[in-house]
């Protein structure tokens, strides 16, 4: 009997969109944060477990932007702030940087550290309190691999308050210092084999909608793209070719891939990506569905040659497991889970290869110890187990078993499609000022220099980011959208100052025009005792409840998109009150289950979802949407909890709620403030 053989390539996308204005200065501090906690620890993590390899992809402007840290006072309008005596700041200043630090994620990185749990839930800080509060939110930003070997962050740690100017200039000098290592370190690991390294369009555009906007329509006949498009492919190819330039001055050599930005792919872009000596990319497995007609998964697990480029799609799934799920389970658990899940792949494919392929810095944030505990045991199973081994998208490339394409679909990572940059009356918006600023640089009868033709085309270059557009409309949130999208919008005029010509008026109305960053929830605010019976047809029933958009809940990252899009919830003063509505076909199967966990008992329910059941801790109806009332003994005596709820399907984790993370229950809360008469 042969001997079960799995190749695994994991690739990591490293990304931060282009910050700088048109001053060349960084408006939000991402880059520099994601550095020093992310962009050296994942490779880091990896080196630890010998003859363990992946791939990275690096973008262009991340690359520029961490070579803008050799003087990070002049070039990070965050860390001028930063730097400077709280005393010495305008009011607006204070505001913003505290409102920066508070953004960061407050489970995993602001509680474990309980002087600065302390300092985020205050509403006013005095000077003092600012600098504890600035050098702490700095050092929860620094990842494992600093707070294991430098020295001073180190030492740093073990000071609670009464932090210095001294020990903020201090520690930004070692952090500088820190960043410029990332780089040389990823060039020093591809030189050893035990890396792939790849980039992405220059300003990572997404490709095929600069070629022809048409193919929004073709990846999704339901969606209205703007009228009027101008095809720019001349600016798609100076994507592409800029981006090589930026590598090979990098890393000394020319690239082998491209991972195309949110693994958008059409076969013209293909073409451009081969004749510039590019052999192989990557994408998502609804792009090779839709290319081979036929959703058989086990199409997914081998590349695929088309136009004599080889091509990696990615299991979207356990994708999302490592990106979405796995937060929520011990770095033991969900090393084993993602074995279970990915051992039958090896067992029933001949010489398979699998593509795991995800965002590689901001899902971190949400795990503990930034991930540390999840890789040490994922990559010490992996040196363990004879039937699995890494490779990276360089050793791919060469094996002899590839398929072969006849055709290419035309989409995106997201959903197969080119929705999330194209089809929303925001999302269009941006394209017709982008496409109004392209007609009149072509109509302009004037001269310029070729330093200012450089400088007009670095900001229209720029403008074609698909970073603007991922926060336009309604389907991602973020507290910075309004910077985002003035971010975009001065790109645009500064064309037009450039060339010394009246900016139209419509480049100074913001696109956005009101966007709440908690606009997906909606907080209870009375006691409600519906009828669990899975028919919605009393309003009154549930008048009061809390609900949860979980459409709305993608930020930094999409995924494949449970069959829950709307959750109900509240309580009375002793039982939990749950409505699911979505697509409640696929709850009514057979194997579907609820898992219920109380996270501070560790208390685990499964609630078989095929048919209406009731027991001592929960009753469950499935009708024409799901309905849970959970029960006293389910919580003992704890009375203030959170919960979370997996919807699974034997092994596989089909969706995590809430989204963002867990659901607060307090059976306390009597809403009196909302009562009115």
């Amino acid at each position: 009997m042969k001997q079960p053989s799995l190749n695994l390539c994991f690739f990591w996308h490293m990304h931060q969109p282009d910050y700088r204005g048109s001053d060349g200065v960084m408006s939000m501090p991402w880059v520099f944060l994601h550095a020093i906690k992310d962009y050296y620890e994942m490779p880091w993590l990896l080196s630890l477990h010998k003859g363990l390899k992946a791939t990275f992809n690096i973008t262009p402007p991340l690359i520029e932007q961490l070579n803008l840290y050799n003087d990070p006072i002049e070039n990070d309008y965050f860390l001028s702030l930063w730097d400077a005596h709280p005393s010495t700041l305008e009011s607006k200043d204070r505001e913003w940087l505290i409102k920066t630090c508070k953004s960061t994620q407050y489970e995993t990185m602001i509680k474990p550290i309980a002087a600065l749990d302390v300092l985020y839930h205050k509403t006013s800080l005095s000077d003092e309190e600012l600098i504890d509060f600035e050098m702490l939110f700095m050092l929860t930003w620094c990842g494992n691999y600093l707070r294991q070997e430098n020295t001073l962050v180190k030492a740093l740690f073990q000071k609670e308050q009464g932090f210095t100017q001294s020990d903020k200039r201090e520690l930004l000098n070692e952090l500088t210092a820190f960043i410029a290592t990332i780089l040389p370190f990823y060039a020093k690991l591809q030189k050893e084999a035990v890396i792939s390294l790849s980039t992405t369009p220059y300003n990572h555009p997404i490709l095929p909608l600069l070629l022809d906007m048409n193919n929004a329509k073709q990846a999704n006949e339901h969606t209205t793209i703007v009228e009027n498009p101008i095809s720019l492919r001349d600016d798609a190819i100076e994507q592409v070719e800029r981006s090589i330039a930026l590598y090979e001055t990098t890393f000394g050599m020319k690239p082998t891939g491209f991972w195309p930005a949110e693994g958008a792919v059409d076969e013209e872009s293909v073409a451009i990506y081969k004749e510039r000596g590019l052999s192989w990319i990557a994408t998502d497995e609804a792009i090779l569905f839709r290319s081979l007609e036929d959703e058989n998964r086990e199409n997914l697990y081998k590349p695929y040659l088309f136009n004599g480029v080889t091509i990696g799609f990615r299991d979207h799934g356990l994708s999302d497991l490592i990106g979405f799920n796995y937060r929520f389970k011990t770095g033991h658990d969900a090393s084993e889970h993602f074995m279970q899940v990915v051992e039958p792949i090896a067992h029933t494919q001949e010489e398979a290869t699998l593509f795991v392929i995800l965002d590689g810095e901001n899902a971190w944030e949400f795990f503990e110890n930034n991930a540390y505990d999840f890789f040490t045991a994922l990559y010490t199973r992996f040196n363990r187990t004879s039937w699995c081994q890494t490779v990276t998208m360089d050793e791919v490339s060469k094996l002899d078993n590839a398929g072969e394409l006849k055709q290419l679909a035309s989409g995106s990572w997201i959903h197969g499609n080119f929705d999330t940059w194209s089809g929303h009356s925001e999302k269009n918006r941006a394209w017709e000022l982008i496409y109004q600023t392209k007609r009149d640089i072509e109509h302009y009868q004037g001269e310029i220099s070729d330093e200012v033709a450089e400088k007009i085309k670095f900001h229209f270059l720029a403008s074609e980011c698909s970073d603007w557009f991922w926060w336009y409309g309604d389907d991602h949130v973020t507290e910075f959208g309004l910077e985002f999208d003035a971010l975009f919008r001065e790109h645009l005029i500064s064309i037009y100052q450039l060339l010394d010509i009246q900016a139209p008026s419509d480049l100074f109305e913001p696109i956005i025009k009101h966007k709440s960053a908690v606009s997906f929830l909606q907080k209870p605010h009375r006691e409600i005792r519906p009828c669990i019976d899975g028919v919605n047809c009393s309003f009154f029933d549930w008048l009061g409840a809390g609900s949860i958009d979980e459409s709305k809940l993608y930020s930094t990252m999409d995924r494949v998109r449970g069959p829950i899009e709307k959750i109900y919830y509240g309580h009375d003063d002793s039982t939990v009150f749950l409505a699911f509505e979505g697509d409640i076909t696929i709850l009514k199967r057979e194997n579907i289950e609820l898992q219920v966990v109380v996270e501070e008992t560790a208390e685990v329910l499964m609630l078989p979802l095929h048919e209406s059941s009731r027991s001592n801790k929960a009753h469950v109806a499935v009708g024409e949407r799901l309905e849970v009332a959970l029960l006293k003994p389910l919580f003992n005596d704890t009375r203030s909890f959170h919960l979370r709820l997996e919807i699974i399907e034997g092994k596989s984790i089909i969706q995590t709620m809430p989204g963002y993370g867990s659901l607060t229950v307090d059976l306390d809360e009597n809403y009196a403030h909302n009562w009115f008469v």
